[in-house]
């Protein structure tokens, strides 16, 4: 068996062992997954109640990665996420005290009800792959990824995710309420099974780091580029596609990490399809999650009930894939 089928073959293990625990959800595992073997951050919207804590702690058991959850809200200190200096009586001296955030996987859950200061310092964490203590910097270990959940019903007492920290996350995933078929099954597994359904580790944290590096080798053809390239200037520039009825909606357009994480994601996609090459059909697949959270529009947007899904869509149908 070649390389490529053995990998594929242990993350589809993966997705059939969360999926032994988690009912539906299937957008929402592949572009966990997807964040896992690109190391992008995941921002998850959703209502209470949809599993989206239960899904995450699920994938991180099969992946057999250390996991930690950090449950935000307005007290939480910097030094609550990343640690502190903590005074040694016997030595005289100060010593690190490491936080939550070490560790493979962070959950940061209802990252929008923490002040600005802890934000900043995940956003250090999530950008540089490090913590600062004192006059010291920790390195965290890969893999990396901090996957975050947000509440769109209760809004009031947060402090809303400043535009560049938004920018540090690859995705952002809105997921929806069960289909009564699916509600069902979730009645039906819990009943047989209670509460708590065991979680089997298939996977090592070594062996993402592998995955990592065979995604990077899914080829890519020089006009999908140029295709990505299309849609990302299309939201600073929609003049030039045709699409001058959004101007007046767009306030900024997306930056170059939304070109970056557009490819990555592609490519990983891409392999969970089991392909060895992308399409431009992968990068409208993913399109939406990457841009939604990236896109700034402005107030005549709001007035109009115009939102970023439909600028989006807009965009996509109009630029051409060649």
């Amino acid at each position: 068996m070649n390389t490529f089928k053995s990998e594929l073959n242990k993350v589809n293990a993966v997705r059939e062992e969360v999926g032994r625990v988690i009912v539906g959800m299937e957008n929402l595992i592949n572009r966990l997954l997807i964040g896992v073997l690109c190391g992008g951050h995941v921002l998850v919207e959703g209502a209470p109640g949809l599993a989206k804590t239960m899904t995450i702690r699920t994938l991180s058991r099969a992946l057999g990665i250390s996991f930690s959850r950090i449950q935000f809200t307005p007290d939480l200190l910097p030094g609550d996420l990343i640690g502190t200096l903590v005074y040694n009586q016997g030595t005289g001296d100060f010593m690190p005290h490491l936080g939550p955030v070490f560790a493979n996987m962070v959950l940061a859950d209802e990252i929008n009800r923490s002040p600005a200061k802890v934000q900043s310092a995940l956003l250090e964490a999530m950008e540089e792959k490090q913590v600062t203590i004192g006059n010291k910097s920790y390195s965290l270990d890969e893999p990396f990824l901090v996957l975050a959940t947000q509440n769109p019903v209760e809004q009031e007492g947060t402090y809303p995710l400043p535009e560049a920290q938004l920018d540090r996350f690859m995705f952002k995933v809105l997921i929806d309420y069960p289909t009564i078929e699916q509600e069902e099954e979730v009645l039906s597994r819990m009943a047989k099974m209670g509460s708590s359904i065991e979680v089997h580790k298939v996977l090592e944290g070594e062996s993402i780091l592998q995955i990592r590096k065979l995604i990077d080798t899914i080829h890519l053809h020089e006009d999908l580029n140029k295709y990505v390239v299309r849609l990302v200037d299309a939201t600073r520039n929609p003049d030039s596609y045709g699409l001058g009825s959004l101007k007046k909606y767009i306030r900024y357009g997306v930056s170059p990490r939304a070109s970056l994480a557009m490819i990555r994601s592609a490519r990983a996609f891409a392999f969970l399809q089991g392909r060895e090459y992308a399409t431009p059909s992968d990068v409208k697949e993913i399109s939406k999650d990457v841009m939604r959270h990236r896109i700034i529009l402005n107030y005549k947007a709001e007035a109009e009930g115009v939102d970023a899904e439909d600028v989006i869509s807009k965009i996509l149908q109009e630029v051409p894939m060649s």
